[in-house]
């Protein structure tokens, strides 16, 4: 079985036993790094939810506001995709500013810390602030995006493992 995986908006399917991973982090449309394409294809092997929030379809003309259906549609979808994962890779493109990351970051910290992989390579300019957070809470913090995949990669086996997803691995 290989990885599923959502973009925003698709509906994802309740009740199913893979582990879920939310890839939250920069998106800066031109700026970015489509880093999620990356992280697909290295977790892709594994019988995994991958829940990606960048679009295909996105349209910078839409309005940041409630009123906005797309726009709402689009922040309602990541909010459900935050509070149903098991995981969540968080990568700080140190191109971009990235608040939207920082601020599911801040969401995240304190409430579900286990559950962060979080990659900030050195020269992103809120770094000192993840720093400090990552340490208080415990959270791991990777200076790239490959060590942080690595690491996610191996947590997903264990618990696809326990689940039955995957054989166990020989002693």
């Amino acid at each position: 079985m290989r990885a599923l995986l959502f973009k925003a908006p698709e509906r994802v399917p309740l009740g199913t036993v893979e582990p879920r991973v939310f890839l939250s982090g920069s998106i800066e449309m031109g700026t970015a790094e489509k880093w999620q394409e990356t992280a697909t294809k290295m977790l892709e092997h594994l019988p995994i939810v991958i829940l990606n929030p960048r679009r295909d379809d996105w349209d910078s003309s839409w309005k940041q506001t409630i009123d906005d259906p797309q726009f709402r549609e689009q922040v309602e979808w990541e909010l459900g995709g935050l509070e149903s994962a098991e995981f969540v890779l968080m990568h700080f493109d140190p191109a971009t500013k990235s608040p939207i990351t920082l601020l599911e970051f801040g969401m995240l910290a304190s409430r579900a810390p286990g559950s962060l992989f979080v990659s900030c390579p050195p020269g992103f300019y809120r770094r000192g602030n993840l720093e400090v957070v990552c340490a208080r809470y415990e959270i791991r913090l990777f200076d790239n995006l490959t060590d942080t995949l690595l690491a996610l990669d191996a947590r997903l086996k264990m618990m696809c493992q326990r689940r039955k997803l995957l054989p166990a691995m020989p002693m």
